[in-house]
């Protein structure tokens, strides 16, 4: 049976992204212009738009990795309120899905990604689907890429323990860093904006959860 992408792209917009309060046309009009089956392995091609993580490397690997299920990327991408003249750090991008829908966003992206193979194929699927405006690099995440920036917008693709203060000392004035704190059914979104005077504040939005994101783990402290 060969799928019909189109229609399983405009289900996955109205059902999932449309019916959980993701108002922004940019943002709809991209993730349904995106052929997210593009990005993740030809034998989970039929799984790229159902409402759950995408597995996008092997199940055994030292560290998983997995495609954002479409509703929550969508929910955390519309809080970040991505400019047409935004530079963006897309953290942890994999294989490039979340990088192609800031391309249609913003003015560039980087793309950041700690595994070389994962990166290696969102450079590959990008070029291959005209997504001249992102570039990917490779680099530890929780150090972010400052040789690229300051960014408007620092994106994280799955859910943290904390955010180190690289990230946040890599924001412009004015710039705003989205996240996952946290893990399971207590994890949440949050949004950090810095101001004109370099001083970072936050808030947390919603409940909100996704796989974690490797480098991100808080060490245990311990009391005495």
């Amino acid at each position: 049976m060969v799928e019909n992408y189109t229609e399983l792209r405009r289900a996955m917009v109205d059902s999932q992204v449309r019916t959980t309060d993701v108002t922004e046309l940019r943002l709809i009009e991209a993730m349904f212009e995106i052929p997210r089956e593009a990005f993740v392995p030809a034998k989970v091609k039929p799984l790229a738009y159902i409402d759950d993580d995408v597995l996008v490397t092997s199940a055994d690997a030292a560290q998983p990795r997995y495609l954002m299920e479409p509703s929550p990327f969508a929910k955390l991408a519309q809080m970040a309120e991505v400019g047409p003249d935004d530079l963006v750090l897309d953290i942890g991008c994999a294989t490039g899905y979340s990088s192609a829908v800031f391309s249609k966003l913003a003015s560039a992206v980087i793309a950041l990604e700690s595994d070389e193979e994962l990166a290696d194929k969102a450079s590959e699927t990008l070029a291959s689907l005209g997504f001249d405006n992102v570039v990917v690099v490779t680099g530890e995440l929780n150090a972010g890429f400052a040789g690229e920036g300051p960014y408007d917008v620092i994106f994280l693709n799955g859910a943290v323990d904390a955010v180190p203060d690289a990230l946040l000392e890599q924001l412009k004035s004015n710039g705003r860093l989205v996240v996952i704190e946290g893990r399971g059914t207590t994890a949440f979104a949050r949004l950090y904006v810095k101001d004109e005077q370099g001083i970072v504040s936050s808030r947390k939005a919603f409940n909100l959860s996704a796989k974690t994101l490797p480098g991100f783990v808080k060490e245990q402290e311990f009391s005495f």
